[in-house]
């Protein structure tokens, strides 16, 4: 039979790696039905024998004999006469198969089988990528910068997948160049229009974990656990980890000997300060633990509001709240309890919240943030300070030192 352009494409998609042979013979044989359909109203006597190896098919219509002026269905029935052209000896009640040529469909049902059969293997390959990826959310996987736009990093894998790192997934000191590689996990992966829109990101807590799998064979060889992992991406982390074996001291193998084991993974995240903390089912141990480097003198919990005051030195305050409150917001994220921080040897001392009725809650909220929920804890501090530390105005913040002075000059 005529070899005709369709036919020339079975090689190129019988070489695609996303389908399998058989998958191809079923799609191939879909679309072909479909154009029988339209020609001449049903598929179900026609018979389609399908080489894609040899880029060949061929199109049997199965139809019975009838006498000349007794058809009335074409497409099933042929003349008796029609049916002695093919093979003289043909009788009445038997059954003729005859050849379809695929020039017989016409040039444009050609060409639309052509776009059919191409859009329908598109439409295969996304669903396989669109599994494939599915299967890898959460897991670390490395693709080569492509094209870099204002909201995102366009990615490309070694088959050529598209993968798309936006600009609130990233580390805010990440600095790509085309062509570089790039790791962070696959987030999430949806079918937008057919098309798989794959998404990956390094700053998810996921991320620190799966680096620590990769990084630290302990941690991939199960002997540690990671129980949590918090973050602020590129500015601090804290990783609490444990293990089964009395033998091996977590924090000291994920380290390693001064630091040479997480210096990969500090590298990897932009100098991001990660702490790791030993795992303790010991609430207070705990806490006391996440907010490292800071002593803790006493830690008092209230299981029923999820609230712990902590007991410090005025000199280990700073180290608890740490820069930007990052250090006791992580605490709290990392323990699951609201840490309110008490300063040890000061007796006079009242709780913002007993200014309300002249301090915003708004305002009160903002400082309680980076771990100041007193009056003194917050006279304590430099204004400059609490102006790069909060979102308040350095009016808004004045104005509340006035305040909390007056209460104490009373």
């Amino acid at each position: 039979m005529e070899n005709i352009a369709l036919i020339e494409s079975f090689s190129e998609f019988k070489d695609d790696k996303l389908i399998d042979r058989v998958t191809l013979m079923a799609i191939l044989e879909d679309v072909f039905r479909n154009a029988l359909k339209k020609k001449f109203g049903s598929d179900d006597n026609f018979d389609i024998i399908i080489n894609p190896d040899k880029g060949d098919l061929e199109i049997w219509r199965n139809r019975i004999v009838v006498a000349d002026d007794e058809i009335e269905d074409d497409n099933q029935e042929i003349s008796l006469t029609e049916a002695r052209k093919i093979e003289p000896d043909f009788e009445v009640g038997e059954d003729v198969s005859e050849e379809v040529k695929l020039i017989d469909l016409g040039r444009r049902s050609i060409l639309a089988l052509r776009q059919n059969l191409i859009s329908k293997i598109h439409e295969h390959d996304n669903t396989t990528i669109y599994k494939q990826f599915k299967d890898l959310i959460g897991d670390i996987y490395t693709a080569e910068v492509h094209h870099i736009r204002h909201k995102a990093v366009i990615l490309l894998d070694d088959e050529g997948n598209e993968i798309i790192l936006p600009k609130d997934k990233q580390i805010p000191s990440d600095f790509f160049r085309k062509g570089e590689n790039v790791r962070g996990i696959i987030e999430g992966v949806e079918l937008k229009g057919n098309k798989p829109m794959i998404v990956m990101s390094r700053t998810a807590p996921e991320f620190l974990e799966k680096l620590f799998e990769q990084e630290i064979p302990e941690v991939f060889d199960g002997l540690i656990t990671v129980k949590k992992v918090v973050r602020i991406p590129g500015e601090k982390a804290k990783v609490a980890v444990d293990s089964y074996d009395d033998r091996i001291d977590p924090v000291g193998a994920c380290v390693g000997m001064k630091g040479s084991r997480i210096h990969g993974i500090v590298r990897e995240l932009g100098n991001e300060n990660i702490d790791v903390i030993n795992f303790t089912n010991n609430p207070q141990l705990f806490i006391s633990r996440a907010l490292s480097p800071a002593k803790v003198s006493l830690v008092t919990l209230n299981d029923e509001t999820m609230h712990a005051e902590v007991l410090l030195k005025p000199e280990e305050v700073s180290k608890a709240i740490g820069k930007g409150g990052f250090n006791i917001r992580l605490a709290g994220q990392l323990t699951g309890y609201e840490i309110d921080v008490l300063r040890e040897g000061v007796e006079e001392d009242v709780e913002l919240t007993e200014f309300s009725d002249e301090i915003e809650a708004w305002i009160i909220d903002e400082f309680r943030k980076i771990g100041l929920d007193t009056a003194k804890s917050v006279l304590d501090q430099d204004v400059a300070d609490l102006i790069r530390r909060t979102d308040l105005e350095e009016e808004t913040i004045l104005e509340v030192v006035r305040v909390l002075k007056e209460e104490f000059e009373d």
